[in-house]
């Protein structure tokens, strides 16, 4: 019998500023027994301008992104954010069509968050990768509050030989980060970044994993801005023991 054919909806922010985190995806998807689709067809999964109101643009992506997937029985991505696009908002931008709705809802039924594949729809048992140390893990708020994830993520983590995982305050609180509020509220976003920074500091971890790349760029950012050690990474790459580029550290425009 051959194997699922599980897509990899890359994400742009993963293709541009960390790839590392596809092909940890692509480790991992592969380890839970599916063959690695790719498909070249695949853009952004149109939230900026959804976010920004631009729903003709928004539309045109969506179509382009479902017929990229069209031979895929999953689609998998690395992103809550762009997941919970992918799953929750793709059919709504389409209510008043009922045929393109219907291929819509039939697209959302097979994306799954990374975490949640991994757990729920094509059980891994145990993750490749080994880490020594201490973690703590950010609940990003479109994974957290659209998708409902939570406890995958933990599960994962705790088949990794060698890591510790410790709680920080505040786990489930926003980063600040939100696209493009952190664009149009800088102020507000890094007074609530500041909090989940300082939050991460308290505990005595040697990194912080999440979900979402533009989380982790963000926390990133400001605890390198503020000399703190604590480096950032994706969950894939502890997952699947792709550690051989450094820590992100990139830094977002939005927060001083």
């Amino acid at each position: 019998m051959p194997s699922p054919r599980a897509g990899l909806f890359v994400t742009c922010l993963v293709d541009l500023m960390r790839p590392s985190v596809g092909f940890a995806a692509a480790r991992l998807i592969e380890a839970a027994g599916c063959t690695v689709v790719v498909p070249d067809r695949q853009t952004c999964c149109g939230q900026p301008a959804y976010n920004s109101g631009d729903r003709a643009t928004t539309k045109t992506l969506a179509l382009q992104t479902i017929r990229a997937f069209t031979d895929c029985d999953y689609v998998v991505v690395p992103s809550g954010s762009c997941a919970a696009m992918l799953k929750v908002h793709f059919p709504h931008l389409f209510a008043s069509e009922p045929d393109l709705e219907t291929e819509a809802r039939a697209f959302a039924a097979k994306v799954h968050e990374l975490c949640t594949f991994l757990t729920n729809i094509c059980p891994i048992g145990k993750v490749p990768g080994r880490y020594s140390g201490r973690v703590t893990y950010h609940d990003s708020c479109s994974g957290l509050r659209e998708l409902g994830i939570k406890s995958a993520p933990r599960r994962l983590l705790s088949t990794v030989d060698g890591l510790q995982l410790t709680e920080m305050p505040e786990a489930e609180a926003c980063c600040g980060f939100g696209g493009l509020f952190a664009e149009k509220y800088a102020n507000i976003s890094n007074a609530i970044l500041t909090r989940k920074t300082d939050n991460a500091a308290t505990v005595d971890a040697d990194l912080i994993l999440a979900g979402d790349l533009g989380c982790l760029m963000n926390m990133a950012g400001k605890l390198t801005r503020n000399g703190h050690p604590l480096a950032c990474r994706h969950v894939a790459e502890i997952l699947a023991g792709e550690l051989t580029d450094p820590p992100i550290g990139h830094a977002t425009v939005a927060t001083p």
